[in-house]
């Protein structure tokens, strides 16, 4: 992929990801969520198809393309497998993005190759005690000669047993740095994988730091500034799982639609009915909906919208595409009936993975904050109100 994003190169390499996806990915889905891990075989694929760099530009290794080129891989592996859409997403939308829009040239220089090359990478941010609640994370950065010592723990991070690079929060003083941190430095220990519900085949992890030793050169966009940095990498992730949900919710739809058409009862396929086919025709509705809400916020990305209107188009599509995709994955198994409430269904292994859609990068409900903060000059309770009731 060379020269400018045209409609015609994303139109190609949208096509060009769905046979992947067909091809490589979709047989394998079943099997990898069984074993909860991913085919090594299929990392190497997916690097040798460029998705391990998607934006990195061509003279590091990587595909050249832009943000639309991600999202669109994410959405097209989701529709056959979420699982490895979110491995896509951590090391595109979260990790390479970050170094793309807030590295030195020094560190694009020494990072993005690997990234592009295979290396797989993991945004350590959440904590037991930090989720939706990221400043209360109590891993620590003090200064030592040359750079910082990290220790602390990081809890539920994705694709954390594959990881070759780590981007990591920790509290500097009064403030939140963002690390860049290889997965060999001393002190640097991945605990298991912890059994999940759905996106069996990702791993999620405990990762710990005991006395990690950064160099100041690896400090991505300064010391004190992660708070604002962490921000802006959460809006382009939250892209991510938006695409990640809209491409789940197309397979989960495809699934049902294929089973309405050829499953007959009363001497007809079940497609015949109302009480099936307008069910359908709502999902897809919302469907398309979900594609176009996400579509505007990519537009208010590229655009340069100011930090607001940004924040809230990207936490609004993330928000109404995880529930558009619950409600028809729910729906593609009502259609198939016994047949999608086995265990070894896709339209089952959908229902889990969607459920996710909700929690991560951010919750159904700290969306809502976000959106109702850019609505409401009214600010939001805390403590007790004039009554002496707790707020919410």
């Amino acid at each position: 992929m060379s020269g400018p994003m045209t409609a015609e190169s994303l139109a190609a390499f949208t096509e060009g990801v769905a046979e992947f996806a067909r091809t490589r990915v979709a047989p394998r889905a079943a099997g990898m969520d069984a074993k909860a891990a991913y085919d090594p075989e299929l990392l190497t694929e997916l690097r040798d198809a460029g998705l391990l760099g998607i934006e990195v530009p061509e003279h590091y290794g990587g595909l050249g393309g832009g943000l639309r080129h991600t999202l669109a891989a994410i959405e097209e592996l989701a529709v056959v497998d979420p699982s490895v859409a979110v491995l896509v997403d951590v090391q595109n939308a979260l990790v390479a993005a970050a170094l793309l829009r807030h590295g030195s040239r020094d560190q694009q220089r020494r990072w993005l190759p690997p990234l592009a090359a295979g290396t797989v990478a993991a945004f350590a941010l959440s904590e037991d005690g930090a989720g939706s609640d990221a400043f209360a994370m109590t891993t620590r950065a003090e200064p030592v000669a040359g750079g910082y010592r990290i220790d602390g723990a990081k809890a539920w991070i994705t694709s954390a047993a594959e990881a070759g690079l780590f981007l990591v929060c920790a509290r500097t003083g009064g403030a939140l740095t963002l690390f860049l941190v290889s997965a060999d430095t001393p002190g640097l220990r991945v605990g298991p994988r912890v059994d999940t519900l759905g996106v069996r085949a990702s791993s999620t992890c405990p990762v710990w730091f005991d006395g990690v030793v950064v160099p100041e050169q690896d400090v991505l966009g300064g010391p004190g500034h992660g708070a604002e940095l962490v921000m802006a990498v959460l809006d382009i992730g939250k892209l991510g799982i938006a695409a990640q949900q809209v491409g789940l919710a197309r397979g989960a739809l495809d699934h049902a639609l294929r089973h309405a058409a050829t499953r007959r009862q009363f001497g007809r396929p079940i497609g015949a009915f109302q009480g099936v086919r307008f069910p359908l025709a709502r999902a897809a509705v919302e469907i398309d909906a979900a594609s176009a809400l996400l579509g505007q916020a990519v537009d208010a990305v590229e655009r340069g919208v100011d930090p607001t209107a940004r924040m809230r188009a990207c936490a609004g599509a993330k928000l109404f595409c995880a529930e558009v995709a619950e409600r028809t994955a729910t729906l593609a198994v009502d259609v198939l009936g016994g047949l999608g409430y086995t265990a070894d269904s896709p339209v089952a292994r959908l229902h889990r993975d969607a459920k996710v859609g909700g929690i991560y990068e951010g919750t159904t409900n700290i969306q809502l904050r976000t959106v109702a903060a850019t609505l409401l000059a009214v600010p939001e309770a805390a403590g007790r109100d004039e009554e002496g009731n707790p707020g919410r």
